[in-house]
């Protein structure tokens, strides 16, 4: 099953880091835009990887809605971009 988990990627002084709000502790960094969403893409298949041999539950992807009116994880100098991430479809919570 594929699921587009938001990403939040912050400009800092040489490079770029990201996050995603639906699965905390998964980060990711590069020296452009693309190669930041790329590792986090990346990063997301490794870390759900790791929760599912663990017998943790993956959390389902919330709407953009949710992150910008629900959260103080996005402010507004932040870029927000979807990756789509291959899950099993029973590790979603």
């Amino acid at each position: 099953m594929k699921n587009r988990y938001l990403v939040v990627i912050e400009k800092g002084a040489r490079n770029y880091s990201a996050f995603s709000p639906d699965v905390p502790g998964c980060i990711a960094t590069g020296r452009t835009i693309e190669e930041t969403i790329d590792s986090m893409r990346d990063a997301l298949e490794f870390h759900i990887e790791g929760m599912i041999e663990n017998g943790e539950t993956v959390p389902a992807p919330k709407p953009l809605q949710y992150v910008l009116h629900d959260t103080n994880d996005v402010t507004g100098e932040d870029i927000i971009a979807h990756v789509i991430v291959q899950t099993p479809e029973l590790a979603l919570a």
